[in-house]
């Protein structure tokens, strides 16, 4: 009875095993899940306590454990600030993330392992130690003067260029004087004094840009590019130049890479988002962000979240047909999702299995999917701290750029213990990514409304070409079942379940905070 016990046990872990291997499914790119990552805060080769490429490159297998196809790296050019945001050189890597020869080796080993590789591009502004700032502060005179945007003192035009704070930036102090200046003019600068704005009149500076992507792109072996302020490359009453700049970008990038990725961030409302799809058919939805979680918060889908977002996601399409949607619950400006949820992290999930089963391709912040915490201080450094491997030291490549004050070994189930855990936040995001990868209607589908209207549950069909399939989120606290109208029982099977929900004779449990998806 034991030896027969025995063998029953092998046979089954030999078919779970062969059931794995064929869950893992190659998602066409610029389909799938993407990450975001914060180097500094990722893994750290050298023990400086910073997070450096040859770690990111060492920690390679956990991003295809968990099922992702792309890594968005936040900037790794050199910069003086800790975020690498203010760049002084477009065409170096940043000493604290290593040399360019490990750059090359981290992408050569990303694509091994099918992980397209994303690299933030900023070129609404330099920092002002970039060498071209440095020229340009010399003198009206001086050939680099033209590359930043200047404007006398007491000019009307400037005044009128002066903009409330927006989303992106809580500085209203947009024009700026350099101390001892004698030129009587003061320089552009969207985000601060620290960051000045690039003059893209100008058609040498359009050219540095593009001869630097081109760079980026054929020498070095990136995938393609997030762009960063995409919304201010010119002051907001000349949208219009935005928009044109962008598709001159679009097409001078598919000069030089005709497949390269480009997705960027546009942080405003849809009317405001839609002229920049023709140069930018990827944005970051926002909108999407903020409703599903008012949607978890409420506990209720009152606010008609679905019939939302079809409205714009058909408006973006009708503008741009290939118009692909860059999803994301939170990002590395925001507070952590967990922090704003008040560490429910059952809600968490939720938030996650919603974005999953959205159309477009999701963005997972890092850190996220293990359930790190953080709000907006010390100039956004509370929600970036360094992604907890293992407790203490015991991962050789943990960093520890700077000290946390949110997510510690104290406050965050380390990696090392999620991973084994099969109801941790990990294994949630990586069982969901999974069953993602593994269908097309979720992956490159639309959207539908159902016509099931209960608060509660969060609802929709997703459909590609022949194959559909029914989504139920329960977003309230108690359990709930439902009884399919006759409609709905096209569908008659449970494809994916969280919590234990259950499917029988026309009817759906679901638990508190869980998810079902029939077929």
């Amino acid at each position: 009875m034991k030896k027969q016990l025995i063998f029953s046990l092998i046979v089954a872990m030999t078919l779970a095993t062969a059931c794995k291997q064929e869950e893992k499914v190659e998602v066409p790119f610029p389909y799938g899940v993407k990450y975001e990552v914060f180097v500094m805060a990722f893994a750290d080769s050298n023990g400086d306590g910073k997070g450096d490429l040859k770690g990111l490159t060492q920690k390679l297998d956990y991003f295809s454990d968990l099922g992702v196809n792309g890594l968005w790296l936040m900037p790794i050019m050199p910069s003086d600030t800790y975020h690498k945001y203010h760049v002084i050189d477009y065409k170096g890597i940043d000493p604290d993330y290593g040399t360019m020869e490990d750059f090359k080796t981290f992408i050569a080993e990303a694509h091994k392992r099918n992980i397209k590789v994303i690299s933030d591009y900023i070129i609404n502004h330099t920092g002002d130690k970039h060498p071209w700032f440095l020229e340009s502060i010399k003198g009206k005179d001086n050939p680099y003067r033209d590359y930043y945007v200047w404007a006398p003192k007491d000019s009307v035009e400037m005044l009128q260029k002066e903009e409330v704070a927006g989303p992106d930036t809580d500085n209203a102090q947009r024009w700026h004087e350099i101390p001892g200046d004698t030129s009587g003019e003061m320089y552009y600068g969207y985000f601060n004094g620290q960051t000045p704005d690039l003059n893209f009149d100008n058609p040498k500076v359009r050219q540095e840009i593009y001869d630097a992507a081109k760079f980026w792109l054929t020498e070095v072996g990136v995938d393609g590019f997030r762009l960063d302020a995409a919304k201010h490359i010119f002051p907001n009453n000349r949208a219009t130049d935005n928009h044109a700049m962008w598709e001159e970008f679009r097409t001078e990038i598919q000069k030089i890479k005709p497949d390269a990725y480009l997705v960027g961030e546009v942080w405003s409302d849809s009317k405001t988002v839609a002229p920049y799809l023709k140069g930018l058919p990827s944005l970051f939805n926002f909108d999407l962000g903020y409703l599903i979680t008012d949607v978890v918060k409420a506990g209720n889908d009152t606010l008609g979240l679905v019939k939302k977002y079809k409205a714009i996601n058909d408006y973006y399409t009708s503008i741009t047909p290939d118009f692909l949607d860059a999803t994301f619950v939170k990002n590395h400006d925001q507070l952590r999702i967990l922090s704003e949820l008040e560490g429910n992290v059952e809600k968490a999930k939720l938030a996650a299995g919603i974005l999953f089963t959205f159309p477009g391709t999701p963005y997972i912040y890092q850190g996220e999917e293990i359930g790190m915490v953080g709000l907006k201080v010390d100039m956004d450094r509370g929600q970036r701290e360094s992604f907890i491997w293992a407790e203490g030291k015991s991962d050789p490549l943990q960093s520890n750029w700077y000290n946390a004050g949110f997510s510690t070994d104290k406050t965050v189930v380390p990696f090392s213990k999620q991973k084994d855990d099969p109801a941790s936040i990990y294994n949630y995001y990586k069982n969901f990514i999974a069953f993602r990868n593994s269908s097309k209607v979720l992956t490159m589908g639309t959207i539908e409304e159902s016509g099931l209207q209960i608060n509660e549950i969060l609802n929709f069909v997703r459909k590609y070409n022949q194959e559909e399939c029914f989504v139920l989120h329960n977003v309230s606290d108690v359990e709930v079942t439902v009884q399919l109208t006759d409609e709905l029982k096209r569908f008659t099977s449970l494809a994916f379940e969280t919590k234990g929900a259950s499917f029988k004779d026309g009817g759906i449990t679901l638990p508190a905070y869980s998810t079902a998806i029939l077929k």
